[in-house]
């Protein structure tokens, strides 16, 4: 069949995908990008939204703390994303056609500043720069939190634009004044690659300057900051859908025709990609970071927990949810720090091996500070219990219970949002260690499904740009299957209780007095 097809193939010089689907393959249709602070991954989907066999790249960075990544080099993950590409291509380009679509998935809350040529004023500044600190207490003082949270979904916090700019503006005054435009990293991405500013309604929306039910950036509240207007990017069209600039078409002729169809942030692509895009299912992500999400179709909260936090998916849908600062990162800093014998399989026996809280140790996990629930940016992390008998392994468990905790108080508050949802676990810290995913289980007293898709938010962002071009009917139609379901052990609930309970008296002593 074979010689047949490249026979006919040379005489009438038919194109890859057309060769695809004689030979009975579904064509690659899509390409699909996943930007997070800790790499880049990219991989190739047919119009179904399956993902191309062998059609998958993963290029990493490594960061030995979240400090690390507090600011980042822009154009280093501009050429990290376009070698990624090219390792996929080269490695894919037998069997895949020309590519009709680009979707994109980025790390939320970026920010960086571009001069009138396009060229970069700033680092890239991340969520985990928390030197706007003080500029998120000033906001308290000058302006009501609970309205403007009602209204852009977001607290005071450094992770977003309006400290982040504030603190620009007074420390690096020089700087902020030769600004033309600020943007996040999927909006410099873009303007590398396609020529492009305009910022998708998802990554708008998890700035704290966008307005989420007006769907616009909320001048209000910009206009009182005084930041002038012509500095935040466009709101982007979604029928517009910008082709690669010359440099990029010619350098990778698979997508020379291809359109960027689609770009969202990645906790929301993690949802779509793990299935969890209603209200009845709750999605639990530990990556470097943790979160709990719930993607759904409809407009925001009424009254929005001051605990949460809500972005946006697209246009019609909305996403709600609480994030730690703290997670897998914290997770592997313990292993380096302490020594302990980097073998995933010995770890993970000594810590299935011990007893729920019988260390007798009370973990404070915000080694990067806090987001949710309580927002503070100060926020340290701490052990207390210490005696001469408390092993290595003994912290680790002690960290891994006391990050379930707070995840505990997320869907205590998700509970006004998502009453009595499934939650599905997603993210490799997860993945790669079914006691923490026990321990999750029996903390939250409720049954926990890993989700199927290793890579959640790369499928997710193509899921969402297929809906888009009508090539997929609705992104809740897909079905995830669950690689494993664990069920709560209640009698090891009562005892997690006992330890959230102390853990939570020690934050509001040390933390929030």
């Amino acid at each position: 069949m074979s010689s047949v097809v490249d026979e006919v193939a040379e005489r009438v010089e038919l194109s890859l995908d057309v060769v695809s689907v004689m030979a009975g393959l579904k064509p690659a249709a899509l390409l699909s990008l996943d930007i997070g602070t800790s790499g880049v991954r990219a991989a190739l989907f047919d119009e179904l939204g399956n993902e191309i066999h062998g059609a998958h790249v993963s290029n990493q960075r490594n960061f030995a703390t979240v400090v690390d990544f507090a600011e980042l080099n822009a154009d280093a993950i501009v050429n990290q994303v376009a070698e990624t590409i090219d390792d996929l291509l080269a490695t894919t380009s037998n069997s895949a056609g020309r590519i009709k679509f680009i979707a994109i998935s980025s790390f939320w809350h970026s920010l960086i500043g571009i001069d009138s040529a396009g060229r970069a004023t700033t680092p890239l500044l991340t969520w985990a720069d928390t030197r706007g600190a003080q500029m998120a207490r000033n906001l308290r003082s000058r302006f009501d939190e609970g309205e403007i949270h009602g209204r852009t979904g977001c607290r005071f916090h450094p992770s977003y634009w309006p400290a982040k700019l504030l603190w620009l503006k007074t420390e690096r005054s020089e700087t902020f004044k030769i600004t033309h435009r600020w943007l996040g990293f999927a909006e410099y991405l873009s303007l590398r690659l396609f020529g492009e500013t305009s910022i998708s309604i998802s990554m708008a929306s998890a700035t704290g300057l966008f307005n989420q039910r007006t769907r616009d950036w909320d001048w209000e509240f910009i206009q009182a900051l005084s930041f002038p207007r012509e500095t935040l990017p466009e709101i982007s069209n979604p029928q517009t859908r910008p082709q690669l600039a010359a440099e990029f078409a010619s350098r990778w002729p698979l997508l020379a025709e291809a359109r960027l169809c689609s770009v969202i942030g990645d906790g929301a692509a993690n949802n779509i990609g793990g299935g969890c895009n209603t209200s009845d299912k709750i999605a639990l992500m530990v990556g470097t970071s943790g979160a709990m999400r719930v993607v759904y179709e409809g407009e925001p909260p009424q009254n929005l927990p001051s605990e949460l936090w809500c972005y946006r998916a697209d246009r019609s849908r909305v996403v709600v949810g609480g994030a730690l600062s703290d997670g897998g990162g914290l997770y592997r800093w313990l292993i380096d720090s302490l020594f302990l014998d980097d073998d995933p399989e010995a770890i993970e026996n000594q810590l299935g091996a011990m007893e729920p809280d019988a260390h007798g140790l009370t973990v404070l996990p915000f080694w990067s500070g806090e987001r949710s629930t309580g927002w503070l940016p100060d926020a340290r992390g701490a052990i207390l219990g210490f005696t001469q008998q408390t092993r290595p392994i003994e912290i680790v468990r002690a960290a891994l219970e006391s990050i379930s905790y707070r995840f505990a108080l997320i869907a205590q508050s998700l509970e006004a949002v998502a009453p009595r949802a499934t939650v599905i676990a997603t993210g490799n810290a997860l993945r790669s260690s079914p006691v923490w995913l026990q321990i999750m289980s029996d903390v939250l007293g409720r049954q926990l499904k890993l989700g199927g898709s290793s890579e959640a938010s790369t499928r997710g962002a193509a899921l969402l740009a297929l809906e888009a071009v009508g090539k997929i009917g609705s992104i809740e139609e897909i079905v995830v299957p669950i690689d494993a379901v664990f069920d709560p052990d209640m009698s090891r609930h009562e005892r997690y209780q006992k330890g959230l309970r102390r853990q939570q008296e020690i934050y509001e002593r040390l933390l929030n007095s």
